[in-house]
């Protein structure tokens, strides 16, 4: 009844509604990308520098026209988290059938590439499918696009 009869009082329930709206809306919650994450332990928090050998999951994909840095796709293409591999990295990969092996630049990104994770662009879509998810280990010889960030004696 009081709030009603006095226009300060509406100006200042008024206000503390709105700072109240805004410091809910402000408030950071944790999404369930963010646990994938932290879970894997293969997020941004995982170090990666040129020249280590690291564990990663390989998928292969063989649709698309063009990459995340405007080049089309094609062989020794990689889609990879930018968070882990920056677009640019290079990085060679084992543990692949004989005619995947060899060096990858990352110049694609992807929603479902997440952490320790690279997906090689194969022509082929049969192939692509055949390839499945592999473990691999995966040797950083660039990290982004900064030639100063090449693995030593790598030139």
């Amino acid at each position: 009844m009081r709030l009603s009869r006095s226009l300060w009082l509406k100006v200042l329930a008024t206000a503390l509604i709105a700072l109240a709206f805004v410091l809910a809306y402000q408030a950071g919650t944790m999404d369930s990308h963010g646990a994938l994450r932290s879970r894997k332990g293969g997020g941004a928090s995982a170090p990666v520098a040129p020249g280590a050998s690291l564990a990663f999951t390989a998928t292969a994909y063989c649709k698309g026209d063009t990459t995340a840095a405007g080049t089309t796709v094609q062989a020794g293409v990689a889609a990879a988290d930018p968070q882990v591999l920056p677009v640019g990295s290079v990085f060679s990969v084992e543990g692949v059938p004989s005619k995947f092996r060899g060096i990858y630049t990352v110049l694609d990104t992807g929603p479902m590439i997440q952490g320790r994770a690279v997906d090689l662009y194969v022509w082929s879509c049969f192939e692509a499918l055949d390839f499945g998810r592999v473990n691999v280990t995966l040797t950083v010889l660039r990290l982004g696009w900064d030639p100063r960030n090449t693995a030593p004696g790598i030139r």
